[in-house]
């Protein structure tokens, strides 16, 4: 069976070797910039924790890259010091971080150059999903590359129900990234609507139960209204990254000659919520924005102060 090496062990990435490990597949290395997380991670599944990430290629024929931007992404392939393309002939790249599609094709050039394979793996779920092998998967790449790892890839999407091979390098991120943009509009949106309902002093609890039975029902009133109406915004998808993600999509859309109003909107009141210090919140902290007496005035006298984040594993 293959030897899996994964970079980036946060809780996402951890949760995939975890999931990896209790479907019988070999943990043998794991990095992370943050020395402990794969200090704990390598313990927990008897791996390597490695200091470099030529010695994770050294221990691993496939490797999965889960990280946070196309900055990180890049550094990974092209850091001239120490990069996952030393002795990497034959190997097997699965790239699963949100990153702009230029980065996905750059990276499988890279690989090709050096004689390995790349694969974008692109997600829409999070870390709870993680663990139980439900990841939607969105793939991209040589469509060999995809057959090759198709049964690792079936472990973490609940058994390839929710895995797709969208087509040549770049085409993944693309769709990742409309996915992520239309989910932040209904999110803010969302927001909007619970906020307003709140300043109009109405039941909010059947409001969200008036928008389920209408059409402004939507997944993020399912995973996101209680979190909004509690203040409860434990990170599993941060309003930074809804940031960052929206910008990719708005990138795509100036490429196309397209204008994205509502995308550019929602653009705008992510990066806000980070500019005022929530973008380590989860994407539902920007109600934070639109409901009376929260964001600015968080501070005042007159506003509950958010409560403690709980880091849910």
């Amino acid at each position: 069976m293959e030897r899996i090496g994964i970079v980036g062990v946060g809780r996402m990435g951890a949760n995939m070797a975890r999931r990896l490990h209790q479907v019988g597949y070999q943990i043998t290395a794991v990095y992370d910039s943050y020395q402990p997380s794969a200090t704990a991670i390598a313990q927990e599944l008897g791996a390597t924790a490695c200091h470099k990430l030529s010695e994770l290629t050294a221990l691993s024929e496939i490797i999965l890259t889960v990280v946070t931007d196309d900055k990180a992404q890049m550094s990974l392939f092209k850091n001239k010091k120490d990069n996952l393309l030393i002795g990497a002939a034959g190997k097997v790249f699965i790239n699963c971080a949100t990153v702009s599609p230029e980065v996905h094709i750059q990276v499988a050039q890279l690989a090709k150059k050096a004689k390995a394979e790349s694969l974008e793996g692109c997600m829409a779920s999070s870390i709870n999903q993680a663990l139980a092998g439900t990841l939607y998967l969105m793939c991209a790449g040589e469509k060999s590359t995809f057959d090759r790892v198709k049964k690792i890839l079936k472990k973490l999407s609940d058994e390839g129900k929710l895995l797709r091979y969208i087509g040549t390098a770049g085409k993944a991120a693309q769709v990742k990234a409309l996915v992520n943009m239309v989910m932040n509009i209904n999110t803010a949106g969302l927001a909007e609507g619970l906020g307003l309902g709140a300043a109009l002093k109405l039941d909010l609890k059947i409001l969200m139960e008036v928008f389920s039975q209408t059409g402004a029902n939507s997944r993020v009133l399912q995973t996101d209204g209680e979190d909004m109406l509690n203040r409860d915004h434990s990170c599993f998808f941060s309003g930074a990254h809804a940031a960052k993600d929206s910008g990719i999509a708005l990138g795509l859309a100036k490429k196309a000659k397209r204008d994205l109003p509502l995308a550019k909107a929602t653009y705008q009141q992510y990066k806000k919520m980070v500019q005022q210090g929530f973008g380590d919140l989860d994407k539902s902290g920007i109600a934070e924005l639109t409901f009376p007496g929260r964001g600015q005035k968080k501070s005042s006298k007159k506003s509950a102060p958010l409560p403690v984040k709980a880091d849910r594993p």
